[in-house]
């Protein structure tokens, strides 16, 4: 499925995280991909609430946190930096999806890194 919200489809994902020699490029592609998949899942689901919502990030949070393992082998993690950002990033397609209320921490409430 193609994204069809504008904002989402040309927004640039884990820009910071790019093109940094600490992070191993593929597995933050992965985590490019993990982002692009929430929004595809959001326009299909249309969650009518923010609960909908925080179940479909919970998910999502979920797979950073077998990213953030996997990145642990590479010698990496997912540290401040990259916290920050993909925190921001899940409160920017909250935001583009019409959930500008939605709370940056509960949305990667399951997060173990």
């Amino acid at each position: 499925m193609a994204i069809t919200n504008e904002k989402t489809a040309g927004y640039a994902f884990l820009e910071r995280l790019f093109g940094d020699s600490y992070y191993p490029q593929h597995l933050i592609a992965e985590g490019r991909t993990i982002l692009l998949d929430l929004c595809e899942r959001i326009e299909r689901e249309r969650p009518a609430d923010l609960t909908a919502l925080y179940a479909l990030t919970a998910v999502a949070t979920e797979r950073f946190n077998e990213l953030d393992r996997r990145m642990r082998d590479a010698d990496s993690e997912i540290e401040t930096v990259a916290r920050d950002e993909i925190a921001v990033d899940f409160h920017f397609v909250a935001t583009a999806y019409g959930f500008p209320e939605a709370d940056m921490e509960e949305l990667v409430a399951e997060r173990d890194w």
